[in-house]
């Protein structure tokens, strides 16, 4: 690819020499920048919608402030609402039951991260699950943040896309009272990856583990955990191995599902699908 086709707020002055396209997702295009200084990460989309990167950019930082030295964040080089130059990550090949204790471990660190109220980082009021917009207005209350913030619209929207059986309207109506009982035993907020399936963990040639494409947030930390568990690709030895470092609260292996609910509302949405006879599925189970 002619480099020169990039935005030019993102590749002035970097001295390219080669644009390589590359595996990046399903909403940007991206590619490898060979530059004289080494290669680089670019991320871009041509009308991507209003503070997506903004707010990718937002996530990368703050985790990679808050990270410990185990988990590594790559470092936001270019940003603009067109995309993001990143530092490059040079994959491996193995993931190890090293690399899962280290990962599972170094996370329940990051989690220890808190505040004073749930939502947006900086009181950001809205972001992105993938490419769907979600409301991140702060608040005081998870339980309440979850399903009016979170839950509830995904599964309007979702309805409304015909993508989702009407029938969950009237099932999350009758688990709405039950919310504070169905998000588990009150924690602090905590700082969340917010996407954390095994494609945005990498593990590079050195076997160290990476985070990438975060949606991050001020959340439940079971809401990382059981996107984890949403679609594999993540280690048995990572779950005792949090538990040992920051222990989850008695039952919470019966709210993942419950927790997997956005994921599954967001896919629908995106991808159609049996996502949202998933969605549904899980919604019955609790009402």
């Amino acid at each position: 690819m002619n480099p020169t086709m990039l935005p030019a707020d993102l590749i002035d002055g970097l001295d390219i020499r080669s644009a390589t396209p590359v595996a990046g997702g399903d909403i940007a295009s991206a590619y490898r920048l060979d530059t004289s200084d080494g290669p680089l990460f670019c991320k871009t989309h041509p009308a991507p919608t209003p503070g997506l990167f903004e707010r990718e950019a937002a996530g990368l930082r703050a985790l990679r402030e808050h990270a410990p030295e185990a988990l590594r964040v790559p470092e936001v080089l270019r940003e603009s609402s067109s995309g993001l130059v990143l530092e490059w990550i040079t994959e491996g090949d193995r993931r190890t039951a090293r690399t899962e204790t280290t990962f599972a471990v170094a996370l329940a660190q990051l989690h220890r991260t808190t505040n004073h109220y749930f939502g947006g980082l900086g009181g950001i009021r809205f972001g992105y699950l993938g490419s769907a917009q979600v409301d991140l207005t702060p608040s005081g209350d998870w339980a309440d943040f979850y399903v009016d913030r979170r839950v509830g619209p995904l599964v309007e929207r979702a309805i409304g896309q015909a993508c989702l059986d009407p029938r969950a309207r009237h099932l999350i109506e009758r688990l709405r009272p039950r919310a504070q009982e169905l998000c588990g035993p009150a924690e602090p907020p905590a700082l969340l990856h917010g996407d954390l399936w095994a494609g945005n963990r990498l593990v590079d040639g050195a076997g160290a583990n990476w985070l990438i494409d975060p949606a991050a947030y001020w959340g439940h930390r079971e809401v990382d955990l059981a996107m984890m568990q949403l679609f594999g690709g993540f280690g048995p030895e990572c779950w005792p191995a949090y538990n040992s470092e920051f222990p989850l609260a008695t039952g919470w292996q019966d709210r993942v599902a419950w927790y997997q609910l956005p994921p599954l509302l967001v896919h629908a949405i995106l991808f159609g699908g049996s996502y949202g006879d998933a969605a549904l599925r899980a919604l019955a189970r609790y009402a």
